[in-house]
């Protein structure tokens, strides 16, 4: 792999990223405002949100392997 595939790929990963984060705060602040309350995560939220990345991440490793 050369280094312009690998800093497009890095590229697109930092943009796919930002917009999933951006999206999931969106999401967090209509839940609050739909509760009439402050923006916020328990930890059990946190715990899941972690899992659930960690998760994602083994996912998208493991596409090129099969």
């Amino acid at each position: 792999m050369d280094k312009n595939s690998k800093t497009t790929t890095i590229l697109i990963g930092t943009v796919i990223g930002a917009l999933a984060g951006a999206a999931s705060a969106i999401i967090l602040i209509k839940r609050a405002e739909n509760e009439d309350t402050n923006p916020k995560l328990s930890a059990g939220e946190g715990v899941q949100l972690g899992l659930g990345l960690l998760g994602l991440m083994r996912l998208i490793a493991g596409v090129g392997n099969e």
